[in-house]
């Protein structure tokens, strides 16, 4: 398997798990006018997961279908966090998406694809960063 496509489905798997982790914060968390702030974060990273599936298949890959261990480990923290209340759910998902952010740089560096590396840079860092950015705010608002 390529570099380009181990990669890719790296990135993919922790997608998935993103995806899953929103989906139970969102059935978790009750403060008031944060709802649509996890939903705007689940949906980009759902589109991130639909980009990363057709850009694996257009280089020949197979894309990955389940978060691996990633998702697992996510629904551990998100059902942790669901025992200490709203505040400690935001908390893990901006760790979440800080920790995706690290992930993406990494790869940026460590993809040596031209087209993936480019791909990383302008389609999928750029949402990242968006994510990361609401949630911190969000958490720093909280505290």
């Amino acid at each position: 398997m390529s570099n380009a496509i181990e990669c890719l489905n790296g990135l993919l798997r922790g997608e998935i798990s993103a995806v899953e982790t929103y989906n139970q914060a969102r059935e978790r968390i009750s403060l008031p006018g944060v709802a649509p702030m996890l939903e705007e974060g689940q949906l980009s990273h759902h589109r991130r997961v639909q980009k990363l599936v057709k850009f694996i298949k257009k280089i020949g890959g197979e894309p990955s279908d389940d978060a691996g261990p990633w998702g697992a480990f996510a629904n551990f923290l998100e059902g942790s966090a669901g025992v200490f209340g709203d505040k400690a759910s935001i908390d893990m998902l901006e760790q979440g998406e800080d920790h995706g952010l690290k992930v993406y740089r990494d790869e940026l560096e460590n993809c040596k694809d031209p087209a993936a590396h480019t791909f990383i840079k302008e389609e999928l860092l750029p949402a990242q960063e968006e994510t990361h950015s609401v949630m911190a705010n969000l958490k720093h608002t909280l505290h």
